[in-house]
């Protein structure tokens, strides 16, 4: 009888740590208390992918690994993703199968996360969510952060062939542009930017030497889609009337772009992963549009580069 009771209550000492953990949400975020609970879930994996270098090293989330996006997810001698066989590479490190729960979150309200999340999704693998509000967020929370780095089994998984579908190039846009093709446009920048006010943020290394946007792009800033205070997502009401506002309800395909493409990631997310709708991302975005020869640009401030 005794003996019985000791194995009861070991098995039900293995099973609690699985039991405090929850299967992954539908949908294509997680929440702040959703990820704590699964800190030491073996089939979630955590991957910060943040703008500050340094950041990381500094106090990260739990068990989280970390991209580094500059490097790891393009190609860095071309303009362009990462390759295939460079990015599969990259998810084998980190432990990701076809299993896997992956959870990216970062810094700047989850630009560069949601970069990583569309070129996640680009390679196939799509059981990847955004964490609600990402670093601003967890930190807010005051929830654990460690500076030790996690240590992983790497994967086997094998990728296919990049999804072209979810990505735009200046062809696609100028079709667009020229009324060759029904789509909207959306430029997710600041207003300024649109513009033509400023040529991009202060401090911004990738330039185009002309500013303003393209013909026949709405302006709906990628900042609107969030709660200022924390960073988490609009509800789905609010944002299917943010965009509608701005005439763009799903009916038609989709382009958004900004600068480099990371701010318009965010837009993507929110647009084809939260409400549905068909849109692909101008990653070229405007430093190449913007310094393409002879294409159309609108500039209402009138600004001139300086050449300095």
């Amino acid at each position: 009888m005794i003996r019985n009771l000791l194995a009861a209550a070991a098995l039900a000492l293995a099973i609690a740590p699985a039991a405090a953990q929850e299967a992954a949400p539908k949908g294509p975020l997680v929440t702040a208390e959703w990820v704590e609970k699964n800190l030491n879930n073996p089939k979630v994996r955590i991957v910060e992918v943040s703008v500050e270098p340094g950041l990381f090293e500094r106090g990260h989330i739990p068990g989280a690994q970390n991209i580094v996006w500059h490097t790891d997810l393009v190609d860095t001698v071309r303009r362009d993703i990462a390759p295939k066989d460079k990015f599969q590479a990259l998810v084998q490190k980190l432990g990701i199968d076809k299993d896997t729960t992956v959870v990216l979150y970062g810094d700047n309200n989850n630009w560069f996360a949601a970069w990583g999340a569309w070129v996640f999704d680009i390679y196939g693998i799509d059981n990847v969510k955004l964490l609600d509000g990402g670093r601003k967020k967890w930190e807010l929370d005051k929830r654990p952060l460690s500076n030790r780095l996690a240590s992983v089994k790497p994967s086997q998984i094998t990728l296919g062939e990049p999804n072209t579908k979810l990505r735009a190039r200046i062809a696609d846009v100028l079709d667009v542009v020229h009324k060759r093709t029904d789509a909207k446009l959306v430029d997710i920048r600041s207003a300024d930017e649109y513009s033509g006010k400023i040529f991009s943020p202060p401090g911004s290394q990738e330039l185009a030497v002309r500013a303003g946007h393209i013909p026949g792009a709405a302006n709906v800033t990628w900042s609107r889609a969030v709660n200022p205070q924390d960073g988490t997502i609009l509800p789905v009401d609010q944002l299917k009337k943010l965009y509608a506002d701005a005439g763009i309800d799903g009916s038609k395909p989709i382009i958004v772009y900004c600068r480099i493409g990371e701010r318009s990631s965010h837009t993507w997310f929110v647009l084809s992963k939260i409400l549905g709708y068909d849109v692909r991302n101008y990653d070229g975005s405007w430093t190449e549009y913007g310094n393409s020869v002879g294409n159309p640009i609108v500039n209402v401030a009138g600004t001139v580069w300086g050449g300095k």
